[in-house]
């Protein structure tokens, strides 16, 4: 009588490895990339703030940029200056926005741009 030979299924070590190294890379990137985007939805939230202010709504663009460097100090934001955003007064609102683009290095001479158009509306 022959014995059914059964085939063997399963990750093999260097399947592991290999799987492994992949999930420790992704991560890297991941913790590289994030602080990116929750700094960049901090700005988003002091243009809401500054925007929907009513002492701001008649106020005039330096007091507009004063109010945003103030918040930005107090959240430790350095990558969008006061000079940078954009003031529009129509349809009786404010509305601010904000482009700007942010380097990460990720390995050796490897980076990763982020560009970000922000804006209260």
């Amino acid at each position: 009588m022959q014995a059914m030979i059964k085939k063997q299924r399963g990750v093999t070590l260097s399947g592991l490895l290999i799987w492994c190294v992949i999930l420790i890379f992704l991560a890297i990137g991941g913790m590289k990339v994030v602080p990116a985007y929750v700094e960049a939805q901090t700005i988003k939230g002091i243009l809401k703030t500054v925007a929907k202010d009513p002492d701001m709504q008649g106020a005039a663009p330096k007091d507009i940029r004063e109010a945003y460097s103030k918040r930005a100090m107090m959240n430790n934001i350095t990558v969008v200056d006061a000079g940078d955003i954009e003031i529009n007064k129509a349809g009786g609102g404010l509305k601010l926005s904000v482009d700007y683009s942010k380097k990460i290095e990720l390995v050796g001479n490897a980076s990763l741009l982020l560009e970000f158009n922000l804006s209260n509306f």
